[in-house]
């Protein structure tokens, strides 16, 4: 197999992985499901099976949890560096839970994944955030994930010219 198709088959199964976490962080705010029973629900019926006629993606369940287990240990660090991104008429607890989800787990890549180049994250977590709501709150997605990358990985910004 080529480098790209393997590269383009990872890919895929890291945004799986993506949607997935969004997916269980989401359920964790709305239901207040723990950690071990997201996890077990997820990966045993969700990851890459076929739920009411939808066929779910293989996700990368290592990068799924970690994600997910990340978010939930750094929340408390995470949100308010959200806030701060947000408009401050508009700030996280006003803001629905699965857009909630998607900029805490965006922003816990962008800290935390240096191995995932911050431009793919944003966009990654824009195109999740686009599979559940309209595009103005994907908008407001995009303006605040950017914002923490640039403050999280200023140097690709600085190399890029930006």
């Amino acid at each position: 197999m080529s480098k790209a198709g393997s590269d383009s088959r990872k890919a895929n199964r890291r945004g799986a992985a993506r949607l997935a976490a969004v997916q269980a962080l989401y359920q964790m705010d709305i239901a207040g499901a723990g950690l071990n029973d997201i996890f077990a629900e997820f990966e045993s019926h969700w990851l890459g099976s076929e739920v009411e006629g939808e066929t779910y993606l293989p996700a990368e369940a290592a990068f799924f949890r970690d994600v997910v287990s990340g978010v939930v240990r750094d929340q408390s660090k995470l949100d308010p560096l959200v806030d701060d991104a947000l408009a401050k008429s508009w700030p996280l607890k006003r803001v629905d839970a699965i857009i909630r989800a998607v900029m805490r787990a965006g922003a816990y890549e962008l800290e935390h994944r240096k191995d995932v180049p911050a431009r793919v994250v944003v966009t990654e977590y824009v195109d999740v955030a686009n599979a559940f709501v309209d595009r103005e709150e994907t908008g407001m997605v995009n303006a605040v994930l950017d914002q923490l990358a640039r403050r999280f990985r200023a140097d690709e910004f600085e190399r890029a010219g930006e």
